[in-house]
């Protein structure tokens, strides 16, 4: 443990009216000469970057909670799956991916181009 460090973070709506506040605590190893405040609270916003475009797309347009396969490595391996379909996607431009996916439900031959594979 290199630092402490606390954030303060405040909730609004659109309108600009405060929903919640709360401060969070952090451990960091990174010593003060690599990580300053401004590079610790960009440290963090990047991990909620993360957290946005990576397991909130998989929470809610792969509804993946609600999957039922349970058993061996199946979870394993649609979780797989579903980061190899979001991570084509992204690499195709795709910015919103729930309507990236219904493209490809639309158009059957573009998730074959995705992977490389010509259709005629």
């Amino acid at each position: 443990m290199a630092q402490v460090f606390c954030l303060h973070r405040h909730t609004t709506n659109l309108a600009g009216q405060l929903l919640r506040a709360e401060v969070v605590y952090g451990i960091t190893s990174l010593p003060p000469a690599q990580a300053d405040p401004a590079r610790l609270l960009a440290l963090n916003r990047a991990h909620w970057a993360i957290e946005n475009k990576v397991h909130w797309v998989r929470d809610v347009t792969f509804d993946e909670d609600r999957s039922q396969v349970r058993k061996h490595a199946g979870p394993h391996v649609m979780a797989s799956l579903r980061n190899l379909a979001l991570s084509l996607l992204r690499l195709a431009g795709a910015t919103n991916i729930a309507q990236a996916l219904r493209r490809c439900a639309w158009h059957r031959a573009l998730p074959l181009r995705l992977i490389g594979i010509a259709c005629t």
